[in-house]
């Protein structure tokens, strides 16, 4: 049984469809940082041309590690992601004696945490070939070690 067409439905196996939809991923090695929370915007757009071939669309952007996490927020008064470095480290201490992963340092089970309260991805609208922030919006990658190394992030952009 053939089920109704309805008008507003897109027809995924069309030929048409299949033109005009478009799907970018890759893989983004960012450079080390120190523990705290980055900026890492302009990073993204100048490593993911293919970006710019959608004009509508959306970006998600996936954290492939543990220990460290990403988040939208201000990304013009550098004193928000100090405050939020501050309030993190009140939140998740280090050195709690409960805690019983401890064997890779005091930083470890506490980036852990703090990595699972942010979570791993951001998803962005795409607009003109760029991401559409509101005012003051940036991604920010969230390093919750004291020496995380680089991070990779896989970017992955659906879109027409």
């Amino acid at each position: 049984m053939q089920e109704p067409k309805n008008r507003n439905s897109i027809n995924f196996e069309s030929n048409t469809f299949k033109k005009i939809m478009q799907i970018h991923q890759k893989q983004i090695r960012l450079k080390e940082r120190k523990r705290g929370f980055h900026l890492i915007t302009a990073e993204i757009e100048e490593a993911f041309v293919e970006l710019r071939e959608i004009s509508k669309g959306i970006c998600h952007v996936f954290i492939e590690h543990t220990s460290a996490s990403l988040a939208l927020n201000e990304d013009a008064d550098p004193t928000v992601r100090k405050d939020f470095e501050h309030f993190f480290d009140k939140l998740v201490p280090e050195n709690d004696p409960g805690y019983i992963h401890n064997y890779e340092g005091a930083d470890d089970m506490p980036a852990h945490l703090k990595a699972a309260i942010l979570g791993s991805s951001v998803t962005i609208p795409i607009s003109n070939g760029r991401l559409a922030f509101g005012t003051w919006q940036g991604i920010y990658l969230c390093e919750h070690r004291n020496r995380g190394g680089a991070r990779s992030v896989v970017v992955t952009a659906i879109g027409m």
